[in-house]
């Protein structure tokens, strides 16, 4: 079967178009791979659910009777040994888990920190 004679450059041109489309779109256009979608919505989550868990251990650190006592702790110690202190008051302990949660005693230290 014989092509006809602008059959070749086209196809040509459009396979450097496929490429350069697909190199737009990864580099400038947003695009992502299903993967890394993936990694993107997880940590979205995880980063909502840490938010809506900080109120939780706001009102459990209302509720501990060392909580003056905690807070000028907190306020004496050096930054980085904060959120465990958070996390050995059980304020990071969420009900119902048995383990404290170091993201939501970070966040909970941020929103702790504007008491000092």
């Amino acid at each position: 079967m014989n092509a006809p004679e602008w059959l070749k450059p086209a196809a040509y041109g459009a396979a450097v178009g496929a490429v350069a489309l697909a190199i737009a779109g990864f580099s400038w256009g947003g695009w992502v791979t299903g993967g890394t979608a993936e990694k993107m919505a997880a940590e979205k989550a995880r980063h909502e659910v840490v938010a809506a868990l900080v109120p939780v251990c706001l009102e459990q650190s209302k509720q501990d009777p060392r909580m003056t006592e905690t807070l000028a702790q907190l306020k004496a110690a050096s930054s980085y040994k904060r959120s465990g202190m958070i996390m050995d008051a059980g304020w990071a302990t969420m009900p119902g888990a048995d383990d404290p949660d170091r993201a939501v005693a970070t966040a909970c230290m941020a929103k702790l920190a504007d008491q000092f």
